[in-house]
């Protein structure tokens, strides 16, 4: 009981600091840049190790350069989704651009629904929000549960502030079946890690075999959607656009790990292109292929 009222008590504290206007919250984040990057010394060791395996053409002084990027923008990332917790329609429309929102309403005039593949880079969660307005259709954000009920509630109401419908992960399949005959979009990050009883299929990933999930492949199929790549890029300190990129319309036509092979191979390139925008300090590679004949 006591250390949920400490959790209470710490959002109450994020929800006064989200109401701080951008600037500030920037001022916050170059303090925070030093603390977790020189004195707290957060998770350093798995980035630079996760740096080495991407980037092993690099020389060691690009990728602490990379890592130094890093750290400055998930200090930025922090204090853009503290804000996310009162930001105004009319600041997510400044902020947060789409490039081809044509593209959605072209896929509906088709009768298609749409999977939007995103992954762990730039501030996803911010472009998510974006998305309730480029249509008036039901709109998915597929989310994995966090542990802490207590947070994991917190963030439902944050990704459902604009009329988003927050789906938990194990639920997505049935819930498109569900709306099947609506025309819908649904959100799926793809760079999720699996957990190791789901681990089926190993991809090429940034100069290593990756377990990825096959969910986003298999509920294409099943519910015979177009398939497209959130394309994200930071313009500035708080402005991003994102363009979405048509991976398939006819997903029933490709064959087996071929949608899957194409979002990963996309993010790959974008990461690629300014890779201080990915979430390098995510325990990605877990799993290795002779992991799953032990």
């Amino acid at each position: 009981m006591i250390k949920k009222g400490f959790l209470r008590l710490g959002i109450v504290f994020l929800y006064l600091l989200s109401l701080l206007p951008f600037w500030f919250l920037y001022l916050i984040s170059d303090v925070l840049f030093v603390v977790i990057y020189y004195i707290a010394h957060y998770r350093r060791a798995v980035v630079q190790q996760n740096l080495a395996n991407a980037f092993p053409e690099k020389s060691v002084q690009e990728r602490q350069t990379i890592e130094r990027k890093y750290y400055r923008y998930l200090a930025d990332l922090m204090v853009e989704t503290i804000k996310m917790i009162t930001v105004s329609e009319k600041q997510i429309k400044k902020r947060v651009v789409a490039t081809n929102a044509e593209l959605v309403h072209e896929y509906f005039a088709k009768g298609k629904s749409i999977i939007a593949v995103a992954g762990h880079y730039c501030n996803w969660e911010m472009a998510a929000l974006n998305f309730n307005f480029v249509t008036d259709k039901r709109f998915m954000i597929v989310y994995k549960p966090l542990s802490n009920h207590t947070f994991d509630e917190f963030f439902i109401k944050i990704r459902s502030r604009f009329g988003g419908q927050p789906v938990a992960m194990k639920q997505t399949l049935r819930k498109m079946v569900e709306y099947r005959k609506e025309l819908t979009v649904s959100v799926l990050v793809g760079d999720q890690t699996p957990v190791m009883h789901e681990v089926s299929y190993f991809a090429n990933f940034l100069n290593q075999p990756t377990a990825v999930f096959l969910g986003i492949e298999k509920i294409a199929k099943t519910i015979d959607t177009a398939v497209v790549f959130y394309d994200m890029k930071r313009v500035k300190r708080g402005y991003y656009t994102y363009t979405l990129v048509p991976l398939t319309e006819n997903p029933k036509q490709t064959a087996e790990h071929e949608i899957t092979n194409m979002h990963v191979a996309y993010l790959e390139g974008m990461i690629r292109r300014e890779p201080q925008y990915w979430l390098w300090s995510h325990r990605r590679w877990k799993f290795k292929p002779e992991d799953l004949h032990r």
